[in-house]
C-alpha cells in the first residue's frame, strides 16, 4: 500500500467551468491519481496521489489541452523555536485565548512555496497583462482579422466568398478542434470545444460559411470575456500579497540597514517609521502608535497598539516609530496563510456545485441527443427540408453548451470568499460557505470571544483614602507582576497618569494576596476573605462588595497599616460589539447560547447584560455534548470560540468558528474564523452566506432561463446560428459578472 501525498500546480489559460471539468477528467484517469481539486478562480489544481503516479505526465497531459502546467513547489516546514509569543502551556484553563497564546499555533508545519508570489498567483505571464498580450486575445484578434478581410474579399468577388469565410473560419476553429480532440482522447467527449467543432463544421456543410466563421469569431470573443472576467476574481486575491511592501528596514545592533522583506528570518528586527506599512507579522518591542489595520481585518478604526502587542503584515503604522521583532517568515505571514487559505478554500466544492457537476454531466449528452433528433426527424419523418432542420439542431446544439450553467455557482462562491477574506471572514470551502446561511443556534464561548479576555478595573470603593491614593498604592504593589488583575491594575494606573511609588520588602502571600512597604506604609492588597481573618470588615463595606461580585467582578481589598482603606472591582468586560452582535442574530431568528467553564455568577451577569441564554461551569466536554444535543434536537449549530479550549465543540458543531487576530489557530482549527474578532463579525458571515445563495439561485435562473427562451426561438425558426453563440457567451458573461458583485458585498 502506497502512502498519499499531495502535488499542487499553477494552470494558466483556465477561464471556466468547462476548462476545470476536463483537466479534473483527465488527470483522474492517469494511474497513482487519487484525488483532484481544480479551481478556475485561482488557478490552481491539486492532486493527490500515490508514490506510483507519474507528475511530468500528468503535467503533460494538462499541457496536451491547451494550458500552460508549473509545479508550485514546496519549502522545508517553517520552525518558529522559541518566537518571543511563545508561551508555554497557557492553553490548559478557560482564560487561555487563541488570539493571544502562541503555546499551540506555532507548533503546526507550514508547507509554503519557495516564492511567495509564484505561489499566489504572481507566475502567470501575460494573462495578467492587458488582454491582447495574452494568447486567447492574440487569437481572437487574428480571428477578427481574417473575418474582416473574409467581408471585404467577398465583397469585391462574391464568387470566392465562400472559401474566403471557411478560411476565416478554420483560422479560429482550427485550435478549438485540436483542444476538442484532445479533451475527447482524456475522457471528455462532449466538451465546449466539441460541441462548437461539430457546430462549425455542420454549417460549412449546408453552406452557412459566413455564419460558420462569425459563430467561431464569437465564440472566441466570448472565451476572451470569461477569462478577463475569471481575472477579476483572482486580481481581488492578488491585491492582498501587494499589501506586504517590498523592503523593510532591518535593525541590525543599532545600525539600519533596507533588506527585501522576503528575506527576514524569525527573530530578526526592524524599525517601522511612522506612516510605512508594516513588513512582517512580529510583536512590538518599543514605541507605542495608532496602527491602521484595515487592509488586513477590515477594522476602520486605527488600533492604539504598544509593547508586547502584535502587528500584522501589510498594516500601517501611524503617528510613531516602533521597533518590531519578527514572528513570521514572509511565505508565513498572516496575508500569506489568507492568501493560500483562500484558494485551497475555492478548490473545494460546496454541495449546490457538486450537484450542478453531476447535473451537467448528464445534460450535455440530453442537448446533444436533442440536437441530433431536431436534425433529422422532422426530414425523415414530415419530408422537412434537411439544410433548414440541420441549421436549426446545430443552433440547438450551441445553445445546448453547458458553461454558463456550470459556472453559476463556483464564480459565486470563490468572489465571496475572496470578499470575506478581505473583511477579515476567512471560510475554508464552498460547503462551510453555504452551511453557514443554515445555522439556527449558534454556542459562544465567553472568555476571549463575548469579553475582551482580560480583566479592567471597572469600580474603586474608597473608604479611608481617595479613588486616585488607591490605585496608587496598589500599582506599587503589583509592579513587576504578570498576573492578569495585576496587568489590569498597572493598565488603569497608566491610563490615569499615576505616577507609581516604589515598593520594598514585596511579597505574595499564596491564595491570599501581596504585601509590601509602600512609602514607609505597610500596605496589603488581597481578597477579602483574607482581610477579613485579620480584622472586621464593616458591614457597608461588605454590602458594597457583595453587590460587585454579584455582578460578576472580583474585587481585591486595600488595606494600609491595619486599616481598611479601599477596594478594586475587576472584570473581564464584554467586547464593545458584543450586545449589537448578539442582537443582529437573535434579529434574524437564530437562538444564541453562552457555554463557559467560568462559574455561575461571573457568567450570569456577563449573559444578563448581553442578553444571551447561560450555560456555566462546563468542561470541554460537557460543551460538545450539549452542542451534539442540539444537533439531535434537529438545530443546525455554529459555535464560536478560540479554537483552543473549544476544540471538541467547535469539531462537534456543523460549522465551527474560531475568533482570532490571524493567529494559526484561528486560521486552521476551525471552519472558519473571524480574523479581527468582531462579534458582529458572525452576524456579517452568515448575512454574506445567504446573499451567496441568493446570487448561485439568480445565476442558474438566467443560465437556464436564456437557454430556455432561444431554444423555443431556434425551433420556432425566429432565431439561428448567431443568437445561439450569443446564448451561450451571453449567459455565461452574465452569470460571472453577476457573481463579481459579490466582491463588493458589504
Amino acid at each position: 500500500m502506497h502512502a498519499s501525498s499531495k502535488a499542487r500546480f499553477r494552470v494558466e489559460g483556465m477561464d471556466c467551468a468547462s476548462c476545470a471539468a476536463k483537466i479534473d477528467t483527465a488527470v483522474r484517469r492517469q494511474p497513482g491519481v487519487e484525488d483532484v481539486s481544480v479551481s478556475v478562480t485561482s488557478g490552481t489544481m491539486t492532486i493527490t496521489h500515490d508514490a506510483t503516479s507519474d507528475l511530468e505526465a500528468i503535467s503533460r497531459k494538462v499541457s496536451g489541452l491547451g494550458y500552460t502546467v508549473s509545479r508550485i513547489a514546496e519549502k522545508a516546514p517553517v520552525q518558529h523555536g522559541h518566537a518571543p509569543h511563545d508561551h508555554g502551556a497557557c492553553c490548559a484553563n478557560e482564560h487561555s485565548h487563541g488570539s493571544s497564546c502562541g503555546c499551540s499555533g506555532h507548533d503546526h508545519d507550514h508547507h509554503h512555496d519557495d516564492d511567495l508570489s509564484g505561489l499566489h498567483g504572481h507566475d502567470h505571464g501575460a494573462s495578467q497583462g492587458p488582454w491582447w498580450q495574452s494568447r486567447k486575445g492574440q487569437l481572437t484578434i487574428f480571428a477578427g482579422l481574417a473575418l474582416a478581410a473574409a467581408y471585404g474579399v467577398g465583397h469585391l468577388f462574391s464568387g470566392i466568398a465562400p472559401y474566403a469565410f471557411t478560411i476565416a473560419m478554420l483560422v479560429g476553429l482550427l485550435p478549438i478542434a485540436r483542444r476538442a480532440v484532445m479533451a475527447a482522447l482524456a475522457g471528455t467527449p462532449f466538451s465546449i470545444e466539441m460541441l462548437m467543432t461539430i457546430a462549425a463544421l455542420g454549417a460549412l456543410m449546408i453552406n452557412a460559411t459566413e455564419e460558420a466563421a462569425a459563430v467561431v469569431f464569437l465564440f472566441l470573443v466570448g472565451e476572451l470575456l470569461e477569462g478577463v472576467a475569471a481575472g477579476k476574481a483572482r486580481d481581488s486575491i492578488r491585491a492582498l500579497a501587494s499589501l506586504v511592501p517590498k523592503t523593510a528596514l532591518l535593525d541590525e545592533g543599532g545600525k539600519l540597514r533596507e533588506v527585501p522583506a522576503e528575506t527576514l528570518s524569525v527573530g530578526a528586527l526592524i524599525l517601522v517609521r511612522p506612516g510605512d506599512r508594516i513588513s512582517a507579522d512580529g510583536v512590538i518591542i518599543e514605541g507605542e502608535s495608532a496602527i491602521n489595520e484595515a487592509p488586513v481585518t477590515g477594522e476602520s478604526v486605527p488600533v492604539r497598539k504598544g509593547v508586547g502587542d502584535t502587528t500584522f503584515a501589510g498594516t500601517v503604522n501611524g503617528d510613531a516609530a516602533l521597533k518590531v521583532r519578527v514572528t513570521a517568515s514572509a511565505a508565513d505571514n498572516t496575508i500569506a496563510r489568507i492568501i493560500k487559505l483562500v484558494e485551497e478554500a475555492q478548490e473545494s466544492k460546496a454541495p449546490t456545485e457538486r450537484f450542478i457537476d453531476r447535473f451537467s454531466r448528464y445534460y450535455t449528452p440530453v442537448v446533444v441527443l436533442i440536437a441530433a433528433l431536431v436534425a433529422t426527424l422532422p426530414p425523415l419523418v414530415a419530408g422537412g427540408l434537411w439544410s433548414e432542420w440541420i441549421y436549426k439542431g446545430l443552433a440547438i446544439l450551441l445553445i445546448g453548451c453547458p458553461c454558463a450553467l456550470v459556472i453559476s455557482t463556483p464564480a459565486a462562491i470563490a468572489a465571496s470568499l475572496s470578499a470575506g477574506a478581505r473583511r477579515g471572514l476567512l471560510m475554508k470551502g464552498g460547503a462551510v460557505l453555504e452551511e453557514l446561511g443554515k445555522l439556527t443556534t449558534i454556542a459562544f464561548d465567553k472568555t476571549g470571544t463575548l469579553t475582551e479576555g482580560k480583566p479592567k478595573v471597572t469600580d474603586i470603593l474608597a473608604f479611608e483614602k481617595t479613588e486616585a491614593e488607591i490605585l496608587r498604592l496598589a500599582a506599587a504593589l503589583e509592579t513587576g507582576s504578570s498576573h492578569p488583575l495585576a496587568l489590569a491594575i498597572l493598565a488603569a494606573a497608566s491610563a490615569a497618569s499615576i505616577d507609581i511609588p516604589a515598593a520594598a520588602e514585596a511579597r505574595a502571600l499564596g491564595g491570599k494576596g501581596v504585601t509590601a512597604t509602600v512609602e514607609g506604609r505597610n500596605v496589603f492588597l488581597g481578597s477579602a476573605k483574607a482581610v477579613a481573618e485579620q480584622s472586621t470588615i464593616p458591614a457597608l463595606a461588605s454590602d458594597a462588595m457583595a453587590a460587585l461580585n454579584d455582578q460578576g467582578k472580583t474585587v481585591s481589598v486595600l488595606v494600609v497599616d491595619g486599616v481598611l482603606a479601599g477596594a478594586i472591582a475587576m472584570r473581564d468586560e464584554p467586547r464593545e460589539d458584543a450586545a449589537a452582535g448578539l442582537k443582529a442574530l437573535t434579529d434574524s431568528g437564530i437562538r444564541t447560547l453562552m457555554l463557559t467553564g467560568d462559574n455561575k455568577r461571573t457568567a450570569a451577569a456577563i449573559g444578563a447584560e448581553l442578553g444571551i441564554e447561560v450555560h456555566a461551569e462546563l468542561l470541554p466536554e460537557d460543551k460538545q455534548r450539549l452542542v451534539e444535543t442540539l444537533k439531535a434536537s434537529g438545530e443546525i449549530v455554529g459555535k464560536v470560540g478560540d479554537g483552543i479550549n473549544d476544540a471538541p465543540a467547535l469539531a462537534a458543531a456543523n460549522v465551527g468558528i474560531a475568533m482570532g487576530g490571524g493567529t494559526d489557530v484561528a486560521l486552521e482549527t476551525a471552519d472558519a474564523a473571524i480574523l479581527h474578532a468582531r462579534v458582529s463579525d458572525i452576524a456579517d458571515m452568515i448575512r454574506l452566506s445567504k446573499r451567496t445563495m441568493r446570487n448561485i439561485g439568480q445565476n442558474i435562473t438566467m443560465a437556464l432561463g436564456l437557454k430556455g427562451v432561444f431554444l423555443v426561438t431556434t425551433i420556432l425558426g425566429i432565431t439561428g446560428l448567431w443568437p445561439a453563440i450569443l446564448a451561450d457567451t451571453g449567459a455565461t458573461v452574465l452569470v460571472t459578472l453577476n457573481a463579481l458583485r459579490l466582491l463588493k458585498a458589504r
